[in-house]
């Protein structure tokens, strides 16, 4: 018996706007959307997905757990996602291979460098 990834939900004070923010960055769309819950996906059936959900606290310390964005240009997508509203934060991550951003309500993630093959 196996299982398989259905999605990752994410605490927000405004899934909506959380939820479409995330699209956006990701190209993806939302495919369900409920007053306490939305759920975004590359397409309509294509798992997994990012499931936002209704949370009344601010996030309070650094993720547990991110999401690492590979694009083939890092210095262009991480203008785009800052113009958009991410910003740069630090988590002691020194220097390193990727940039690391917050989303606008505070949900850390990677702008990794393209892939070197």
């Amino acid at each position: 018996m196996s299982s398989a990834w259905e999605s990752l939900t994410v605490d927000a004070r405004d899934p909506a706007r959380l939820a479409r923010w995330w699209a956006e960055a990701l190209g993806y769309q939302v495919v369900t959307e409920r007053l306490d819950e939305v759920e975004i996906r590359r397409s309509g059936e294509r798992r997994p997905g990012l499931l936002f959900v209704s949370a009344p606290d601010d996030k309070e310390s650094r993720n547990r757990l991110r999401l690492d964005l590979r694009p083939d240009d890092q210095e262009a997508e991480v203008e785009r996602l800052v113009d958009m509203g991410a910003r740069h934060v630090d988590v002691g991550q020194g220097d390193g291979a990727w940039t690391m951003l917050a989303d606008p309500e505070g949900n850390e993630f990677r702008v990794l460098r393209q892939r070197a093959d």
